[in-house]
């Protein structure tokens, strides 16, 4: 980094410089006149950086690698262009100026001095509009970044929070919203029941014709589950081939009905077809079960559970209780 001269000496004008446009020219450039500015090679660093000063860009362009008053573009730094200008919010802070400055490429930089820059807003009402104007479009650029990564994040939690390969929600979510369910229904007074299926033999159907044909087979059986639950029932991939479905305000006769469909509609229902095989031979085993008045999440999925294995040891295809 060397100094190369003032800006009342270089080709540059004011009216080059974002901050000063429509400003009065000539005591603009007055002030400006003894300016240093310096020159940096390609991939250098300005070394003074951490000082309160506004460094104006003449030629060539920067990357700053911290937004010390500086907006970003997602996962990359800030490129600062000629007329365009970094430091700001430092000098009004009177604060030291942490942003990482490197030249991408040869750049001429203007260097105000923060004493300078209150003077020239102090006499010009143009400086100060265009400082207000620079200052205001960052702050809605950081709140429009803002808002895209909150927007991704709740993507990816949305993410984390269900199966990648049948889009129900998975044991994540449960672990998260059943005590939730379990505590409303207590408060209310109302009923909470659950449905723990188990696609019979499912191993078997893997071993016949192969793991893509089975994430097939388990893609349809829970997509049939989804589609009969109403918008307040919630299904979960337990694990494997078990899926949990979460009955809230619903009573054990009503749970009794919901499992019956779903138990008639899976064994009609055509897996593959090109196969021209119904689901019977992944019928499933269905155990209910209904929060008791001592129970808790816990209690409530272990009930349902040792419904689940009555099933499967009287025959599977069934519901048990």
């Amino acid at each position: 980094m060397e100094t190369i001269g003032t800006f009342g000496a270089s080709r540059y004008t004011a009216a080059d410089l974002q901050l000063f446009r429509d400003a009065e020219a000539g005591p603009v450039n007055a002030a400006l006149a003894q300016c240093s500015i310096i020159r940096l090679a390609k991939g250098q660093v300005v070394e003074d950086a951490f000082q309160a000063r506004l460094y104006i860009v003449l030629a060539g362009a920067l990357e700053v690698a911290d937004d010390n008053g500086v907006m970003f573009a997602e996962g990359a730094p800030a490129r600062i262009l000629p007329g365009e200008s970094v430091g700001e919010q430092s000098v009004l802070d009177d604060a030291t100026n942490l942003a990482a400055i490197t030249a991408v490429e040869d750049t001429e930089l203007l260097v105000i001095e923060p004493d300078l820059v209150w003077r020239m807003i102090d006499d010009s009402n143009g400086v100060a509009r265009n400082l207000l104007r620079l200052l205001s479009f960052r702050i809605r650029a950081a709140n429009a970044l803002l808002r895209r990564r909150q927007k991704l994040g709740e993507f990816y939690r949305q993410l984390s929070l269900n199966d990648g390969l049948t889009g129900l929600y998975n044991r994540n979510w449960l672990n998260d919203m059943l005590p939730k369910l379990v505590s409303r229904a207590r408060q209310d007074g109302h009923p909470l029941s659950v449905l723990m299926i188990d696609l019979d033999h499912f191993k078997k159907f893997n071993d016949t014709h192969g793991h893509l044909a089975g994430d097939g087979a388990l893609c349809a059986a829970t997509s049939l589950v989804r589609n009969l639950l109403r918008p307040s029932d919630f299904a979960v991939r337990y694990g494997g081939e078990e899926i949990l479905v979460l009955l809230p305000e619903t009573p054990p006769a009503v749970a009794s009905m919901v499992a019956e469909r779903l138990c008639d509609k899976m064994r009609n229902t055509v897996v593959f077809d090109d196969m021209r095989v119904p689901l019977p031979h992944i019928t499933g085993s269905f155990g209910i079960a209904s929060l008791t008045a001592g129970g808790d999440e816990a209690s409530l999925i272990a009930d349902a559970d040792a419904a689940l294995y009555r099933a499967k040891d009287a025959g599977r295809n069934r519901i048990c209780f």
